[in-house]
């Protein structure tokens, strides 16, 4: 089930929801019993080649979106 990051307005925190992909957008009440709470954008990182990583740039021409976007 995916995590879904909000950050609460009123006292700062921030934390993490479990929830379907179809209740992705419902709000999120703080656990400390705010409910002015705002949906972060969470970035996912994904390693390719050999353990230790690159540092060479992933090569262009593939991808799903053909190779505009360099992925």
């Amino acid at each position: 089930m995916p995590r879904y990051e909000f950050r609460c307005r009123a006292c700062g925190d921030t934390f993490e929801v479990s929830r379907p992909m179809a209740e992705a957008s419902a709000p999120a009440d703080c656990p400390q019993g705010h409910n002015d709470t705002v949906k972060l954008l969470s970035t996912v990182a994904v390693a390719r080649g050999a353990a230790g990583g690159s540092s060479a740039p992933a090569p262009s021409g593939g991808g799903a979106c053909g190779g505009a976007c360099g992925c």
